[in-house]
């Protein structure tokens, strides 16, 4: 295959581009123009039935601790399923998922409705979200993605840079009557953004007043005692689970200023279309599994080319933070 073109490819089968594409859930994926042909792909399908790649899809799913590293379960997945998928239903915080779901649906239609405001009465439009790595990217990369569906009047900011003039030239474009920051961090711990959500609220009380803190931050943690002290009222409190990766926490509670920015219906939509490729990843065969297919190609340009690069090109500008959130997993 090294020795083989495209073009010689093409024309030596002039079914490759239909021989090659898949179809799954609305997504077209061509991989035609891979240096691969029918004895590659059985080849790399061998490969993962080999390396018991079916066996560890169904340990995902069941909630077994595949992080190795870490000895934990890796369920963003459950996440995104519904009750009927039973992914890993035994685990502890699983069937919590729908009740923090529920409870954001209710926070952010009381923000857009005005039932929750800002400590002066006044609506909340900015929605400032504060985390690093994946509690950044995520957000970010969605939020520019989805920006047609932005509700009227609400804008959406992020601040993850430890060095501080990010957050001090964001708010010169802020009003702190109208400003709501969201704090993503599973331990409220974490260096860089504790010290922002520390500064946040520092030019906030300036701003304001102490009071202001319990209705203008809520958080995505499970630190009670330090949300405690940062003065983060309890109804202003969303939790997630050590099985959720920060790199996947956009699904859950992290999630939640990018679903007051669009609403929780197109956040549920969002939901739905990560869980129907769930469902194709769980039970479509190897040799037509959009990821596994996927990841076989970067093994094989890696183990096998000795390729150490891969390019991610978004034609649509909106998807312009789609390679960074990429990078990060």
């Amino acid at each position: 295959m090294r020795s083989r073109t495209l073009r010689e490819l093409f024309t030596r089968d002039t079914k490759r581009a239909t021989r090659f594409k898949l179809d799954a859930n609305d997504l077209y994926l061509d991989y035609s123009k891979n240096h691969v042909n029918s004895t590659t792909r059985k080849l790399l399908v061998q490969l993962a039935r080999q390396a018991k790649v079916p066996a560890a899809i169904n340990a995902m799913f069941a909630g077994e601790p595949i992080n190795k590293t870490e000895g934990r379960s890796v369920l963003h997945v459950a996440l995104r399923a519904k009750i009927s998928d039973t992914v890993a239903l035994d685990t502890p915080g699983v069937p919590e998922v729908w009740d923090v779901l529920t409870r954001m649906e209710a926070f952010v239609d009381a923000v857009h409705s005005g039932k929750i405001k800002g400590s002066t009465g006044k609506k909340l439009t900015d929605i400032v979200n504060i985390g690093i790595g994946g509690s950044d990217l995520g957000p970010v990369m969605a939020s520019r993605a989805l920006k047609p569906y932005w509700q009227d009047g609400l804008r959406f900011h992020s601040v993850s840079n430890i060095d501080g003039t990010q957050l001090a030239d964001l708010v010169k474009e802020l009003q702190a009557e109208t400003t709501l920051f969201v704090v993503c961090s599973k331990t409220f711990t974490t260096q860089e953004t504790m010290t922002n959500a520390r500064a946040a609220r520092q030019w906030l009380v300036q701003q304001l007043d102490e009071v202001a803190v319990q209705y203008h931050f809520v958080a995505a943690s499970t630190n009670h005692a330090a949300m405690d002290e940062f003065g983060i009222r309890s109804d202003f409190r969303f939790g997630f689970w050590d099985w959720v990766g920060g790199r996947y926490s956009l699904w859950s509670a992290v999630g939640l200023s990018l679903a007051l920015v669009v609403g929780m219906d197109v956040f549920k939509r969002l939901l739905s279309g990560g869980r129907r490729m769930d469902l194709h990843f769980r039970q479509a065969p190897l040799e037509e599994n959009m990821p596994v297919l996927l990841a076989l190609l970067g093994i094989w340009y890696n183990n096998f080319f000795g390729a150490e690069s891969q390019a991610i090109l978004p034609y649509d500008n909106r998807l312009e933070r789609f390679p960074a959130y990429l990078q990060q997993l």
